[in-house]
């Protein structure tokens, strides 16, 4: 088997595309889902990102907020390269201070009184050339925005001129004479202001000239174009395939690009959702006509799991267990295939890698790693560094949403689209503490009660995402004349368009109710059931 990693071709190498420098904002992905919604291609990278680094060229660059002060020793600052690049460039709130300060350290100083929330910005018309009044082009005379700051402009830059502002902010929209460089303070990426979209759209279209073709069917010819290309006639690829739906579309797109040298891999790791194994056979076997292997691994992850109960952990026995069950099938594989019209070296490891997974992953300097997530951190150093197989990534660059439309394009029936996500770790990522076998079962049985009952109520695709975890803790119950001392059942369910954010389903009392009803009564060892209500952040969607 070869070593190393082989990256399909960049989309910022196909599409036009808007450069992202992110501060470390908890909305940075807005934007780039904002400009994405408008089928713009937009990617982001930290804001220490040196220009000597990019090997590609954007049509223009969003400079995000952040939490830091500019004039703060050790704040973070961009590349001054960037400004001779000759593109576009937008500063939002702390990128706009960003902009401010870089022209003179005066021109930023901490406000009076703090903004935030909703307020009304006043749009200016002002003196200059053509560019300058173009990013409220159609906006009318006020707009309705979010702030969220302290710090301000207190001084107008050098060559701008001021296009918004509000009562607390003389300059809440800023813009040079002669080069379209801009700054505003508020947030046009969030909901809150709810023509921000709009803004955005000019910027990038308007001023930047981006063409709007990031559409699902130009990137899937790209994409299958580029892997054939990267695999070459020969070569056979495999890939791990979980029943959810980036693993399903990573599959089918595999079998367009390449036919049978894919081969799927299912590993019962022992921590996956009740009939899991047999319901992907049928799905991927005889309705989609992948090539798909079933491996037996449950004794083998459950025995390496024994004892353990921090989450990063888990995460990263369960990552190099599945790459040892992976290589020995690669060998396997290999064997199969001599002397047949798909002879050839496994050299190429797929996975449903999206850009939430490599988002969450990024230790930036202002932005802590909350988890290290199964299909980035938690993958073993020998298929980093060239000892094992190549890795392929096709859904890097996508999130949820754009993977389902992926999906409907490719052919796959909608009820597997929608299927709810479900983790690599699988269920041992659902437990809190230790994973045992008994325990495992606790929940496999909880969960499939939970989903049940909401596809029951028709509310199944009302929520991103469901599940049952289970608590290792145990409470005392009353059950007919006798005490218990059962687990506790956690139920959780978001919803959610992106899953860099989200919100708890707000359920019917009375549904709550049944369920809970339900899983103490079918469920041995359960005697209580609640109801997670934490949002995203600051909680996360799984439970480690």
């Amino acid at each position: 088997m070869a070593g190393g990693i082989e990256e399909v071709t960049a989309p910022h190498e196909a599409f036009d595309t808007i450069l992202l420098l992110d501060f470390g904002s908890q909305t940075s992905h807005l934007i780039l889902r904002c400009l994405r919604s408008l089928n713009v291609y937009t990617e982001m990278l930290p804001c220490t990102t040196k220009l000597a680094d990019l090997t590609w060229s954007p049509k223009g660059i969003i400079l995000s907020g952040g939490p830091a002060s500019v004039y703060d020793e050790g704040a973070p600052h961009v590349d001054p390269a960037i400004f001779d690049l000759g593109v576009p460039i937008l500063g939002i709130c702390y990128g706009c201070q960003e902009l401010a300060w870089r022209a003179s350290t005066d021109n930023v100083a901490p406000g009076e009184a703090r903004e935030y929330g909703h307020t009304d910005v006043t749009i200016l018309q002002a003196d200059g050339a053509e560019h300058v009044n173009q990013l409220f082009e159609g906006l009318g005379e006020t707009m309705h925005v979010y702030m969220s700051h302290f710090d301000k402009l207190v001084r107008l830059p050098d060559d701008f001129v001021v296009i918004a502002s509000t009562q607390n902010s003389e300059f809440a929209g800023i813009a040079h004479r002669t080069k379209p460089i801009y700054g505003i303070q508020f947030h046009p990426e969030v909901s809150h202001t709810p023509r921000g979209i709009e803004l955005l759209k000019n910027f990038a279209v308007s001023i930047c000239k981006a063409q709007q073709h990031w559409v699902m069917r130009d990137f899937i010819e790209h994409t299958i174009s580029h892997i054939r290309k990267t695999v070459g006639d020969k070569a056979q690829v495999i890939g791990a395939v979980s029943g959810g739906v980036d693993s399903t579309v990573v599959a089918r797109l595999m079998k367009e690009a390449i036919g049978d040298r894919f081969h799927a891999v299912l590993v019962d790791n022992g921590v996956m959702r009740l009939n899991e194994c047999q319901e992907v056979q049928k799905m991927l076997q005889e309705h989609l006509g992948i090539n798909l292997t079933i491996i037996d691994g449950a004794e083998t992850f459950l025995s390496r799991l024994k004892g353990v109960t921090e989450p990063e952990t888990k995460r990263k026995i369960i990552g190099n267990t599945f790459i040892d069950l992976f290589e020995e099938e690669a060998i396997r594989i290999e064997k199969a295939a001599e002397n047949t019209p798909n002879a050839g070296k496994v050299e190429f490891f797929v996975q449903g890698t999206l850009y939430p997974d490599v988002i969450e992953s990024l230790s930036f300097k202002f932005s802590a790693t909350i988890k290290t997530h199964h299909n980035v951190g938690g993958l073993p150093a020998r298929m980093m560094n060239g000892q094992g197989l190549k890795l392929i990534e096709p859904l890097r660059e996508l999130f949820k949403d754009e993977v389902r439309a992926f999906g409907r394009q490719l052919g796959i029936p909608e009820d597997l689209v929608m299927r709810h996500p479900f983790p690599g770790p699988g269920i041992a990522i659902r437990i809190i503490g230790e994973v045992t076998p008994e325990r495992v079962a606790i929940a496999r049985k909880a969960d499939h009660i939970f989903i049940s009952m909401i596809k029951e109520a028709g509310i199944y695709n009302e929520m991103a995402q469901a599940y049952a975890g289970l608590d290792t803790n145990r409470a005392v119950g009353v059950m007919g004349d006798g005490r218990v001392y059962g687990y506790i059942i956690i139920l959780r369910a978001v919803t959610s368009t992106n899953f860099m954010t989200a919100e708890p389903y707000e359920f019917s009392f009375d549904l709550l109710k049944r369920i809970s009803r339900r899983i103490v009564n079918e469920v041995d060892g359960v005697s209580r059931v609640t109801y997670d209500i934490t949002s995203k952040p600051p909680g996360t969607i799984e439970l480690e």
